[in-house]
């Protein structure tokens, strides 16, 4: 099995510019079912490079097409109507890749849509998602990974790929990974994807990708060691070296000045070993770690 997406998914792509049309070939040509693209002035087209129809609306791709997913690569300023679309259409699952989608936006957007609707929306400024083998969503590179049993949750991208590639070297696959991303707003955090994936009965160990800023890799930590104590995990923790107040990458992976504690690498690194998850320093010595523990 996996998590969020699998074969029976049916992608619809909004956002068909140049990007959009790039990555959703890829994912079509991976063997995932890119079902329709929506364009406002191109319904009742062809996305000629897929082969699939464009559509007005998110709701004619539903209904014709059957999606139940959604891949948003709207720009940043049309990215909250797109997901309210996706979601009033009832689509089940929407991926935004968009990055610099306005706080304000995706506020609205988390009350509206997954508070309320309780639509899984993964995103903004995410690589969206992989079940290996099965179905892709986003832009993660699929060469880098396998089918298998490691389910992976990360706020970055390309620190998972090194992650997921360094474990397919050593035989290792991955049952799903998700990239959340890294805006102080996103649609799903790590407890909840770590939750699916322990009650995913082929996913039998877990790796998370996090960074400084926050508190999250914490509350999910605290979740493992009351809920599955037993399972394999590791932990990463990206930004051991950046200064104290810095933004790192992400718009969410700032320490506060001043701040309670516990958001630097270093503490979330000693938080979660005390909960008694391992936790590497690099992606290298994430992926020896979690090696190590499925030798046992």
């Amino acid at each position: 099995m996996s998590i969020l997406i699998d074969e029976s998914t049916k992608v619809v792509v909004q956002g068909i510019g140049s990007q959009g049309t790039f990555h959703a070939k890829r994912n079509l040509d991976y063997g995932t079912h890119v079902v329709a693209g929506t364009h406002p002035k191109k319904g009742g087209t062809t996305w000629e490079e897929l082969g699939v129809p464009v559509y007005a609306t998110v709701r004619e791709a539903v209904e014709e097409a059957g999606a139940n997913t959604s891949m948003v690569m709207v720009p940043a300023p049309f990215t909250k109507g797109a997901i309210l679309e996706a979601y009033e259409a009832g689509i089940g699952t929407i991926v935004v890749i968009t990055e610099n989608v306005p706080v304000h936006d995706m506020t609205e957007v988390y009350d509206t849509v997954v508070r309320r609707g309780g639509v899984r929306l993964i995103g903004p400024n995410c690589p969206g998602v992989i079940s290996p083998g099965k179905a892709n969503v986003g832009i993660i590179p699929a060469a880098t990974t396998m089918p298998g049993n490691v389910g992976l949750v990360s706020r970055s991208g390309t620190l998972t790929y090194q992650i997921m590639h360094e474990l397919a070297q050593a035989g290792i696959g991955i049952s799903t990974c998700v990239g959340i991303g890294g805006d102080p707003v996103i649609g799903t955090q790590f407890q909840e994807v770590i939750q699916a994936f322990a009650e995913d009965p082929d996913t039998h160990a877990i790796a998370f990708v996090g960074e400084i800023g926050g508190s999250e890799e914490q509350l999910a930590g605290a979740w493992i060691r009351d809920n599955i104590p037993d399972t394999p995990v590791v932990g990463y923790i990206a930004g051991f070296e950046a200064p104290e107040g810095k933004q790192m990458g992400h718009a969410g992976a700032i320490v506060k000045e001043g701040g309670e504690g516990g958001e630097s690498a270093a503490e979330k690194k000693e938080i979660l070993e005390s909960y008694g998850i391992s936790v590497a320093m690099n992606p290298s010595e994430a992926a020896e770690l979690m090696i190590g523990l499925l030798d046992r």
